[in-house]
């Protein structure tokens, strides 16, 4: 949101700079995120003097040029060539000298030099009024008043405003603080904290008065639920022109391009007071009434931008006696706007329910400046009062008279909310005391009414434009914003307690194995649990019954995510068009779904991985990432946290092109595997991706409480004795694994895997594993005859169990 310095200035009296009352406002909770310069003509017109035409002849090599010779109040005159039609001998011309800088109406700088046109020397250049940013006009240069004396400075007679432009980040709950008056009510209160006492002048009213009654427009309001307050009044006899300059420049100040002098009021109006207003041609408003209702559903309505709409049942319009006009609180139609040809208005200044502004908002894809003050809810109680404000400013700078008496539908009058606030409770909060005199101060600043006063507390009426102001809590925060957050000091010692918690627990787990992973390179990643409805069937999954959003920002955060699959492969895509190739990702997060019995979540961790393991390095050679790097760093994830002895199964999911599970007693802990080239190239993606997905909450129900055991380092050498087998296509490592395991139980400590061959000189269908096996006897030296044993007994369990042999 964006406040001119000078705008805030017409409600309060100020004499800080810019910056300090940055600061003050950010230590108010409107954080100042940034302050720009606002010029009413870019580049204040610096470098542009006053020139007086003393010859002006035709250029003696182009037809359409002249040749001119220009006093601007130095000693010699300058020779400029201009191809204006309308220059001539005498005039007084704006004239840009070497080394002005001009501007396009885009924006763009552009330096005037020294030059030759057609053979001729320019020292500068005579200006049209679009060239010194004054107007739209360029048939010709500016004549300036002929009493003008060369060499004065145009920016010292043309009207050049300069303002400061405070960008705040403004929190969704403060819709009081959306206008330029409530940033100075925030102001006043702030600045009473600093002996700084100041009134904040609102604009007068006093002199609203009806001219006539000759154009009365009828108001029917259907549902008092969507539409709690509706106000209206006519204003005929206008002319709709350019708005004078002062409101111009307000507006283009805070970003907003100026468009006529009736709806530049309409614009001025919310952006000084908060209430979003809207002017309809009166011409078009067939059967002199206004109705305000809901539509069938599937209803067309085209809007301003030319686009049409298909209304929901639940969209609020405002209509005529014969179609609808304007989609409420959102965006006009585009048969009700205020043209050049409108001579009448009706003015409209109304409340609308946040929730349905919001929803409607949402449902068209439509964020406007009205629609983001009514769904974050806007003062009720101005809303007649920013009707006489802008129907005032339109018959002041537009003519006209207002032609019908101010209609207000309010058949429900909002009732105060009231809090009791005790002080025990404020200081308890807070964690000191502030003096009781302090704490009615800043509630009197804040316009909150103290209406009973005890030993104990106050009783206190909220003002009406504090929609978010509803609890106690909510009034001791604001007493701490304007009292200050810096006031509160922070003790020298720090009391707490240590509490003797599970090994188990989940955030201990989650951040054992996050440490892991990071030992290991990984970055971990926190992706959106909205996704587009497609998402969750990537590589023809499983489909689910999906969570749907009711009212969804974009069709791109439809639904919630099934699987964490797609999440990651965008990460892995945005960081592959950033030329990041090396990737290592992983991410604690939740899937949803929607069963017959309600809505589930279930955590779980996911890995991706893609390119080599290593960067590139002189030392060494590349590491391709492989499948078993994967499977690897997935036994460590499950090993450091307890979980061993697991049964291996190949993987059946539609995403993987090869993949395994692990399960402990039939319970899935996760499923790894190369993603299918098929999934990725939905995601662009050429390069292969390895990817793990941990069933988090069948982890926690899997992993036991343990006492932590130690032994005594052994005093006696292990001993390595190794095999090589030639076994069958079919037999895998972990079937020989465990089997030796299982036939040497005491001393064999260790079994692992160093060569695998296939292909020639091997018969068909088989292939040779080469094994390591560790032998350990922790009570005495093993003896050969005692390893031999170990090993023929091995042999022939191989043999018998799997028809191994040795090559």
């Amino acid at each position: 949101m964006k406040i001119s310095y000078n705008w805030l200035k017409q409600f309060i009296e100020l004499d800080w700079d810019a910056h300090k009352i940055g600061e003050l406002l950010t230590d108010l909770g409107l954080e100042v995120e940034g302050i720009s310069s606002f010029e009413s003509v870019k580049g204040g017109l610096d470098g542009i003097v006053v020139g007086e035409v003393l010859e002006c002849e035709k250029h003696p090599n182009a037809d359409r040029l002249k040749l001119t010779k220009v006093t601007i109040g130095q000693n010699d005159p300058v020779q400029i060539v201009c191809g204006a039609p309308n220059v001539e001998k005498g005039q007084k011309v704006p004239v840009a000298t070497i080394g002005t800088t001009l501007y396009t109406p885009e924006g763009e700088a552009w330096k005037i030099k020294k030059g030759k046109i057609r053979g001729e020397e320019s020292h500068g250049m005579i200006c049209a009024e679009d060239e010194l940013g004054l107007g739209d006009d360029h048939d010709g240069i500016m004549v300036l008043d002929e009493h003008l004396k060369p060499g004065t400075p145009c920016s010292e007679i043309f009207e050049i405003e300069l303002d400061q432009v405070f960008e705040i980040g403004l929190t969704p709950n403060r819709s009081d603080a959306m206008s330029h008056f409530g940033v100075a009510r925030d102001l006043r209160a702030g600045l009473e904290q600093h002996e700084v006492f100041k009134k904040v002048n609102t604009p007068s009213t006093s002199n609203f008065s009806v001219d006539n009654r000759s154009l009365k427009i009828d108001v029917e309001v259907e549902d008092n639920t969507l539409a709690p307050r509706y106000c209206g009044v006519t204003i005929s006899n206008i002319l709709v022109q350019d708005s004078p300059f002062w409101l111009q420049n307000r507006l283009k100040a805070i970003g907003l391009s100026p468009i006529n002098n009736v709806v530049d009021v309409t614009n001025y109006v919310m952006h000084e007071l908060g209430q979003p207003l809207h002017a309809f041609d009166a011409a078009k408003i067939k059967g002199n009434q206004v109705v305000v209702k809901t539509l069938a559903k599937d209803s067309k309505f085209i809007t301003l931008d030319g686009v049409e709409r298909t209304l929901d049942e639940e969209d609020l319009m405002i209509c005529d006696s014969e179609k609808p006009m304007c989609i409420a609180g959102v965006f006009g139609g585009i048969n009700s706007g205020v043209t050049e040809n409108t001579t009448s208005v009706f003015l409209e200044s109304a409340y609308f329910n946040p929730v349905s502004v919001r929803k409607t908002a949402k449902r068209h894809g439509l964020n406007t400046d009205a629609s983001f003050r009514f769904e974050r809810g806007i003062d009720i109680d101005l809303t007649d009062y920013a009707l006489k404000r802008a129907a005032q400013l339109i018959k002041e700078i537009a003519g006209g008279e207002i032609s019908s008496d101010l209609v207000d539908v309010y058949p429900n009058k909002k009732e105060d909310i009231q809090v009791f606030l005790t002080f025990e409770k404020v200081n308890k909060l807070v964690g000191e005391e502030i003096p009781k005199d302090s704490i009615k101060s800043i509630l009197a600043s804040l316009e909150i009414k103290v209406v009973s006063v005890t030993e104990s507390g106050l009783g206190l009426i909220i003002p009406s434009y504090r929609a978010d102001v509803l609890r106690e809590v909510d009034v001791i925060e604001e007493i701490l914003r304007i009292y200050g957050y810096n006031k509160i000091t922070f003790n020298e010692k720090f009391t707490t307690s240590i509490a003797v918690t599970s090994k188990i627990e989940n955030h201990k787990l989650q951040s054992i194995l996050g440490d892991l992973l990071a030992s290991r390179s990984f970055y971990e990643i926190m992706t959106n649990s909205l996704v587009s409805q497609g998402s969750n069937a990537i590589g023809g999954a499983t489909e689910v019954a999906q969570v749907a959003m009711l009212n969804p920002l974009s069709a791109d955060l439809a639904v919630m995510r099934t699987s964490m699959l797609s999440s990651g492969l965008e990460s892995i895509v945005h960081n592959l068009n950033r030329k990041q190739q090396n990737l290592k990702l992983f991410e604690f997060g939740k899937v949803y779904n929607d069963d017959k019995k309600g809505f589930k979540e279930n955590e779980h961790l996911c890995l991706w991985i893609t390119g080599n393991v290593t960067e590139d390095s002189w030392s060494a050679a590349t590491q391709p990432t492989g499948f078993f790097y994967l499977k690897g760093i997935v036994n460590t994830c499950l090993e450091r946290i307890g979980l061993n002895s697991l049964e291996e199964k190949t993987v059946s999911n539609p995403i993987f092109s090869e993949g395994l599970s692990l399960k402990q007693n039939n319970n899935q802990l996760v499923e790894f595997g190369v993603i299918k080239n098929a999934v990725l190239k939905e995601f662009d993606i050429e390069s292969e991706v390895f990817y793990a997905d941990f069933d988090w909450e069948a982890i926690l129900k899997s992993i036991k409480e343990e006492t932590v055991k130690f032994t005594e380092i052994p005093k006696f050498p292990e001993v390595k004795r190794d095999l090589a087998l030639l076994v069958d296509e079919n037999v895998q490592f972990k079937d020989l694994h465990d089997l030796a395991l299982k036939t040497e139980k005491k001393l064999l400590k260790k079994v692992s895997l160093f060569d695998v061959y296939t292909g020639k000189n091997l018969p068909k269908g088989k292939k040779s594993y080469a094994l390591s096996f560790a032998l350990l006897d922790t009570s005495k030296t093993l003896t050969d005859k005692k390893i031999d044993a170990i090993m023929g007994k091995l042999q022939d369990a191989f043999k018998k169990e799997f028809g191994a042999e040795l090559r």
